[in-house]
């Protein structure tokens, strides 16, 4: 009887039961849609969401764990994806003549792109997280602003003798056969469209299990303790810049992951389109969507990228009533009063589940 009680009381936990409703909310939503797809019920406009919609929750969801876990306000996300869209364009172009497997491609575009974004991520955190608050903002973007930039005036191509590099227009001498994969200004053309929308919510699922089983680990427990008091972590033996470190890698991974499955779910990718304006756009799911909160992460993701397609149909009026909407939720969702009425809808389901299930034993 104990054990039974101490089972249950550990599935209501906190901690299991905001894992199971960001899975449910995943697994239900993915479900609805293949449904709505396979009879006709879903329009082109909202199925050529569905891709970008995985891609900002992955890269929302990586960039919460910098920003709601550890505490540190990076604005470069838009860099890492950057990374991962043009690195997994170029290893999907290079591969295209040896795996004729779309999917196989995308999955090793998908690795490759969160290697290189991680590998970005710990060049820039070892100078980068020895600041804080204002100048750790200032430097990721300024950072995010830099790959845009370098990537907006380098030439990439592929052929029979391996990658090509040139940081000077018409200067990549490609064998018969070779192809030119990044174009400067003009960015990836010509790309194969490979990016499904099951492979995105399985991103999404990995991204998910990859961030609770940090922050529920004793590594998690090290990032918010140096969020919360510094000093104290440190005076405990906790290594406060290798603690902050894996947090910004993990971040900056899963944005390069979710990049590269971006990158590859359009024919034409131009760099100016992961600008600073995509950085702060992913800043607002997540501060919307509640700091540390990944369930509301995925939930304001999902809503501020549909809205606008929603309100489509007032034209000129449809980007006043999204800021207002905007503005709105982020008052209430501050608002004490609100705050404690949810706190206390939820403790008052919370104590009847216990109840009935005391009442079952």
């Amino acid at each position: 009887m104990k054990t039974n009680k101490n089972i249950f009381a550990k599935l209501f936990s906190r901690e299991y039961r905001s894992r199971l409703i960001s899975f449910l909310i995943i697994i239900v939503g993915y479900v609805a849609i293949e449904l709505l797809m396979a009879t006709g019920n879903l329009s082109s406009m909202f199925q050529s969401l569905l891709v970008p919609v995985t891609c900002y929750i992955v890269a929302a969801l990586g960039l919460n764990l910098n920003v709601g876990v550890s505490g540190e306000l990076n604005l470069g996300q838009a860099g890492f994806m950057c990374i991962g869209a043009f690195s997994g364009v170029c290893v999907s172009g290079a591969l295209a003549g040896i795996i004729p497997n779309g999917i196989i491609r995308l999955l090793i575009a998908i690795v490759i792109g969160a290697l290189l974004a991680s590998l970005f991520g710990i060049l820039i955190g070892v100078p980068v997280l020895k600041l804080q608050g204002d100048y750790l903002a200032i430097v990721t973007l300024a950072f995010g602003e830099i790959i845009k930039s370098l990537i907006n005036n380098v030439y990439v191509g592929f052929d029979s003798n391996g990658f090509q590099f040139s940081f000077v227009e018409n200067k990549l001498k490609l064998t018969p056969g070779g192809k030119a994969l990044i174009s400067g200004p003009m960015g990836a053309t010509g790309t194969q469209r490979i990016a499904t929308f099951t492979v995105g919510v399985i991103l999404i699922l990995a991204a998910l299990a990859i961030i609770y089983n940090l922050i529920y680990s004793r590594s998690g427990r090290a990032i918010q303790a140096c969020r919360d008091n510094r000093i104290a972590a440190e005076s405990v033996g906790i290594h406060v810049a290798n603690t902050k470190m894996l947090a910004f890698v993990v971040s900056a991974a899963l944005a390069g992951a979710a990049g590269a499955l971006y990158g590859l779910n359009y024919t034409t990718l131009i760099p100016s389109k992961f600008g600073f304006n995509l950085s702060i756009l992913i800043l607002v799911y997540v501060v919307l969507g509640g700091l540390g909160n990944m369930t509301g992460t995925i939930i304001s993701t999902i809503v501020l990228v549909l809205l606008p397609e929603l309100l489509r149909g007032l034209q000129d009026y449809r980007m006043i009533i999204y800021s207002v909407i905007l503005i709105l939720t982020m008052i209430l969702s501050n608002n004490e009063k609100v705050k404690t009425f949810a706190a206390g809808l939820r403790k008052k389901l919370t104590g009847n589940r216990t109840k009935e299930a005391a009442a079952d034993e």
